[in-house]
């Protein structure tokens, strides 16, 4: 059955292979923990790192920690602060090495930490309370600042050095005995034990690390933990390094390894992540690559791959390597010297590929500035709940900086929401895409469930459209109705040709949505007062700048495209409709329309 774990996609410790559809894009060293310390360092890198260290040691200094009277949800960005106030405090190249002020923000920083932090050893976030999970993330910056004052021995910050060291030790004890939420809560606690174990030896934290990681790390065929995350895949890598390297388990190198050739594919040319297939709320959230920066740079240097150092190459071009990268991740090179050693430049990556995983029924297609995505991958039966994946968008397209956010389609039958293929055959260069949907009557209940008070059972219907007091279960279906949609996408060095069918009930409303980027310009398409575009026939060009991508024929036979979601939304006046340029084609069924995008 689609989507069910089963044992080709589950890959154990200790039983991973690099044979599989992902080994020939990657480049091997030996041994990952032999010449470490060889290569140059990157001067230039780590004078960037310091400066803009710096200047957020700048922003710190003049700012408060927290509000007077205003209790502390989230200690992430307190715990960070401290974590970069120490590497500029210990770098001598820092305008602020050995600077009493920032000592004494630091000091003021770890007191809050220690004030806030529970006998048991956690702290709060959010809505979860004393979470073992969440005070891991924080031990991420922490261990790195203890690691540092613990290296420098200077009297002058021997208070500071106590005072982590009893939070992390007090944290500890949460660590091996606490419990966790999601999967990459188990590696998060694995990496802060490593961590603290790697400050504090002790065998608790190691035995608890070995009973997390008897349990096995989740792979699927595609290089995809079992989140689907962007977001949690780049939390999972950094703590598989950090256990790889402070308890010399190589193996697990192995993993991050395939994880990082996924995301090469995975990456738009602006760093943009495609997150579509996620099954955590970054499946509707726009995320960039450079969350991945450490884990492709530390690989790069381990491995010699030149698909780990294009990447690194990638994410230093982008914006936000200035603003995020280089303001907060000096401590991490200083904690992992290697970190700091140069990468190869030369590296050359074909960035024109066809990737299809087909495990999370995602084709990935690249040609030149042209970018293609096609999804039909969701779990079934479809749930609107983090942990499942249930994104409608069944194709994305980029061309340059114009942009197709996202393509969906929805009808009026039975209200049962959007399109959602189940998986996707792949022929040559076709991709058929395919889904039945069913809505159904009741007849009434036989003599034997009858009640005469006529208190039944409260169950929701077959179809998940609504609850009732009608004990579904025990009712004969009648006058069943089934809807197919299939949706047949030829693509052709870039150009796409979109063959949609949809078979059923007669006229039924038939919704193709289509939702480009903020700002673009639109032409060819009528504009409602609702500023909805009506495609009615010909073609339309959608620009941004210099780039222009071209949809057509259209077709117009109704104009109702509101309520396009499904009644688990609508019914709570939610809806799926995102910011953007919204361009309909509509029609009725029997709906048959054959779609160009280029």
């Amino acid at each position: 059955m689609k989507n069910q774990m089963n044992r080709g996609e589950f890959l154990r410790l200790g039983g991973l292979s690099l044979a599989g559809i992902l080994a020939s894009d990657l480049v091997f060293a030996n041994d990952f923990f032999s010449n470490n310390n060889s290569g140059k360092e990157d001067v230039q890198l780590m004078k960037k790192l310091i400066s803009g260290n710096d200047a957020r040691v700048k922003s710190i200094l003049n700012k408060k920690l927290n509000e007077p009277g205003i209790r502390i949800s989230n200690f992430r960005p307190i715990a960070s602060s401290i974590t970069i106030l120490t590497a500029s405090l210990l770098n001598s190249k820092s305008e602020y090495y050995k600077s009493k002020a920032v000592a004494e923000k630091i000091n003021e920083a770890a007191d809050v930490l220690l004030k806030e932090q529970y006998s048991d050893g956690t702290l709060d976030a959010g809505g979860n309370r004393q979470s073992p999970p969440d005070t891991a993330f924080i031990l991420e910056y922490i261990c790195p600042a203890a690691t540092l004052l613990n290296k420098d021995k200077q009297k002058d910050f021997a208070d500071l050095r106590e005072k982590l060291k009893k939070f992390v030790l007090n944290a500890g004890e949460a660590m091996i005995t606490g419990g966790i939420h999601t999967p990459n809560h188990r590696w998060v606690i694995c990496g802060a034990l490593a961590s603290i174990n790697a400050l504090y030896p002790d065998p608790r934290y190691i035995k608890r690390i070995d009973q997390w990681l008897a349990e096995g790390i989740y792979m699927n065929a595609d290089g995809q933990y079992s989140e689907r995350s962007g977001i949690y895949s780049a939390v999972i890598n950094k703590a598989l390094i950090t256990m790889a390297r402070l308890l010399n388990k190589p193996e697990l190198l192995d993993i991050v390894n395939k994880n990082l050739a996924t995301y090469f594919y995975y990456t738009e040319p602006n760093g943009d992540l495609v997150t579509v297939d996620s099954k955590r709320q970054d499946q509707f959230m726009s995320i960039k690559v450079n969350k991945f920066y450490l884990s492709y740079r530390y690989m790069a240097i381990h491995t010699k791959s030149p698909m780990f150092s294009h990447m690194v190459k990638v994410i230093e071009n982008l914006p936000e390597f200035n603003t995020e990268i280089l303001a907060e991740s000096l401590a991490f090179f200083m904690e992992t010297p290697e970190l700091q050693k140069e990468i190869p430049t030369d590296a050359k990556i074909a960035n024109d590929f066809v990737k299809f995983f087909t495990v999370s029924n995602l084709a990935r297609i690249r040609r030149g500035e042209t970018s293609v995505t096609l999804f039909g991958g969701n779990d079934k039966p479809l749930q609107i709940v983090s942990g499942r994946s249930s994104n409608p968008n069944f194709l994305l397209f980029r061309k340059g900086d114009a942009i197709l956010k996202y393509m969906r389609l929805s009808t009026s039958f039975f209200r049962l929401g959007y399109f959602s293929s189940d998986g996707i055959v792949k022929e040559g260069n076709k991709y058929i895409l395919k889904e039945t949907k069913e809505g159904d009557y009741y007849q009434p209940l036989e003599s034997q469930y009858l009640k005469p008070d006529g208190d039944y059972k409260l169950s929701p219907s077959p179809d998940g459209r609504f609850w009732n007091k009608m004990d579904f279960e025990s009712r004969i279906k009648s006058n069943v109705k089934t809807q197919t949609t299939s949706i047949e996408i030829t693509e052709n060095n870039g150009s796409l040709n979109l063959d949609f069918k949809v078979d059923g009930p007669p006229n039924v409303e038939v919704t193709i949505e289509m939702c480009f980027n903020e700002g673009s310009i639109v032409s060819g398409a009528d504009k409602d007062e609702k500023k909805n575009y009506f495609l009615k026939s010909g073609f339309a060009m959608i620009s941004t700048g210099n780039d222009t991508i071209k949809i057509g024929e259209g077709k117009c036979e109704h104009l109702n495209v509101d309520n396009l979601d499904s009644e688990e939304y609508t019914y709570h006046q939610g809806t799926l409709r995102t910011a953007g340029e919204h361009v309909y084609i509509t029609g009725f069924t029997p709906f048959k329309h054959t779609l160009t995008i280029s």
